[in-house]
């Protein structure tokens, strides 16, 4: 995995998340992602290190997990040294159907609230190494990647021009306004 975290952003498009469960495999290609760098003013960690971001400064390849809108979890990938609070939000991910199931629909997992309840994700999940190939885990990707560009962050109010959020263009997918994936820099 690349050691930057704007890199890691733009390397995982295309790669899997998935979740082994009771009833069987629950996988995305990751289509969107969103880098949170150092000194930046909308990260959970600009002001340092608390019990609710602690996860944010493990090694990479760690999930932090929080409620976003006091609603719903959603799933970040530690991305550089342990004791730096950097991370990247898997924004969105295209369903991988089971060989012999039904494709589920695109707009399944088209956000990271939406991804990380289509991934089980829970708070439980905080901490958790994604790259043990067990539970919740990162994995290659199973296709080739489209082109992709960088656009303005979503949802933020600070820091959203800044050129971090990650996407492969023209997938069914996407999370936010059309008007953001549209006019976007490759």
């Amino acid at each position: 995995m690349p050691p930057d975290t704007s890199h890691l952003a733009r390397f995982l498009i295309g790669k899997t998340v998935g979740r082994l469960t009771d009833e069987g495999l629950r996988a995305g290609r990751i289509v969107e992602t969103e880098a949170y760098v150092e000194d930046d003013p909308a990260s959970h960690a600009f002001r340092g290190r608390t019990r609710r971001n602690a996860a944010m400064f493990l090694k990479r390849g760690h999930a932090y997990v929080y409620i976003a809108y006091g609603c719903w979890p959603v799933l970040n990938v530690t991305s550089e040294a342990e004791g730096t609070g950097t991370a990247v939000l898997l924004r969105a991910a295209e369903p991988i159907a089971e060989p012999g199931q039904a494709a589920p629909d695109r707009k399944v997992a088209s956000g990271p609230g939406r991804l990380a309840r289509y991934l089980g994700v829970t708070l439980a999940d905080d901490g958790a190494d994604l790259c043990a190939e067990r539970g919740l885990y990162l994995a290659a990707a199973v296709g080739p990647v489209g082109t992709i560009a960088v656009g303005p962050r979503i949802g933020i109010s600070k820091a959203a021009d800044r050129p971090l959020r990650f996407f492969e263009i023209g997938s069914p997918s996407l999370s936010g306004p059309a008007r953001l994936n549209r006019h976007a820099v490759p």
